[in-house]
């Protein structure tokens, strides 16, 4: 499976993500009409108050900001096959997110190029194309799809690999780790703790260990997926931001 994959190619990647304000009491005024809007269409039919839904205003890049994107990708360590992890992490947004930008303009610009995220085509990937739109930043090359036909979009889903078309089917890459035999990385905090332990314990390090998990799991799983030895974690290396 993937055979036609080039490894040296693909750029992996996850962010975490949190809601602008934390509480709902604080939205301004004209983002709490807004959310109250957002909030019908959540309840499905449901008597449900707009606070009752805002613990999911994170997902959504009209109400969310990203906190840390890590980047992983496969190259030798120690003379052997290894992964190289990179974060880029702050309270500013636009700064993480431009230096982000920096990166694929540099490094992953060509046709050949990928980036692969689990779930990324429905989350990542559209989530920071709009924020990056929001904070002013041109969208690099591989992140502007308009225009483009759907074999010409560069995006690799690690969840939608896994669909085989299946559309109606989703798996995490919590459950895709324990059944492959790899390492979960949900072994401390899950995505959705993630907001609380920002806005609350203000513990971003904890955060980015997490997200940088996440990477080194996807990883291991689109290597599985070509039939592959995964990585010794001796191998894994993590680099300054």
């Amino acid at each position: 499976m993937l055979d036609h994959i080039n490894l040296d190619n693909v750029l992996f990647l996850d962010i975490e993500t949190v809601p602008c304000w934390y509480n709902y009491e604080d939205l301004p005024d004209a983002y709490r009409a807004l959310w109250e809007r957002k909030a019908l269409s959540l309840a499905r039919g449901q008597e449900v108050e707009p606070e009752d839904v805002y613990e999911r205003a994170g997902i959504y890049a009209e109400f969310g900001k990203v906190i840390c994107i890590s980047v992983g990708f496969v190259t030798p360590v120690n003379g052997q096959p290894g992964i190289k992890i990179k974060s880029f992490a702050g309270d500013d947004e636009h700064a993480l997110l431009n230096d982000f930008a920096n990166l694929l303009n540099s490094h992953y610009n060509k046709p050949q190029h990928l980036l692969c995220a689990h779930n990324g085509k429905e989350f990542d990937f559209p989530y920071l194309a709009r924020r990056m739109l929001i904070q002013g930043i041109r969208l690099p090359r591989i992140l502007d799809i308009a225009g483009k036909k759907p074999w010409e979009v560069n995006f690799l889903d690690t969840m939608e690999l896994w669909k085989f078309g299946d559309y109606k089917n989703y798996t995490s890459l919590n459950t895709l780790t324990t059944v492959f035999g790899i390492p979960t990385p949900k072994d401390d905090i899950t995505g959705a703790d993630v907001a609380r332990v920002y806005w609350e314990e203000k513990d971003l390090e904890r955060i980015v260990v997490y997200c940088q998990k996440d990477v080194v799991a996807m990883v291991q799983l689109l290597l599985r997926f070509k039939g592959m030895p995964v990585i010794s974690e001796d191998n894994v290396q993590f680099i300054g931001s």
